[in-house]
């Protein structure tokens, strides 16, 4: 009435004349409906969301569109479609903050004329190919394996050193060659095993390589 809404409260209409066309101010929520969308390097996924709008001015959200409702949902849908085109599949895994962000805002300005603002936009899930997952499996396998075989290399190298740096310590000392060659034999002692060891003086050895 008078170019604006009218209520709460008790009001009046002229029957076949003036016609009544309730609007709900609450915040409204909807699931866009799962996208296929191949990405900016692509690859075809499967995205849905989640909206959140409110009406602020209901005079333009009956009189500016049709249908305020359907269209959001229509706009949301075009949207998402839209602004995931153009990211590649890390950033759309990577950054979903700032994606939800990129469609609000575009939503939220198209939706504007219609009395409709946008107050939130979550992407829910992404789904990805069986195949395109199973590649992405190997790849992770491939890299863990390549990392435990660089952890492995370097500690052979640091063992290396410290064998290198023992041998030639024992090398300026007779006496802790004889120790090692003891401790060795307790070590071997202290096993249940069936082994037979004929300690010789290492002062023999030496004779033999003269």
């Amino acid at each position: 009435k008078k170019g604006a809404a009218v209520g709460p409260g008790l009001f009046f209409i002229i029957p076949c004349i003036d016609t009544i066309q309730v609007v709900d101010l609450r915040t409204v929520s909807f699931d866009v409906p799962p996208q296929e969308i191949l990405t900016k390097d692509s690859v075809t996924v499967s995205v849905d969301a989640v909206v959140y709008y409110k009406i602020i001015n209901p005079f333009a959200s009956v009189c500016a569109v049709t249908n305020a409702d359907r269209s959001t949902r229509l706009l949301a849908s075009t949207t998402l479609r839209t602004i995931l085109g153009t990211k590649t599949l890390q950033e759309i895994l990577a950054d979903r903050e700032n994606t939800g962000a990129e469609i609000l805002t575009q939503l939220d300005v198209a939706t504007d004329p219609w009395g409709i603002r946008v107050e939130r936009v979550e992407v829910k899930d992404v789904r990805l190919p069986q195949q395109l997952q199973r590649a992405m499996a190997a790849e992770a396998e491939a890299a863990r394996e390549a990392r435990a075989k660089v952890i492995a290399a370097e500690g052979e190298q640091k063992a290396s050193r410290a064998l290198k740096e023992a041998s030639e310590i024992i090398s300026e000392s007779p006496s802790a060659l004889q120790l090692r060659y003891l401790q060795t034999l307790t070590q071997i002692s202290a096993e249940k095993n069936s082994t037979i060891v004929f300690p010789l003086p290492i002062e023999l050895m030496k004779s033999f390589n003269k």
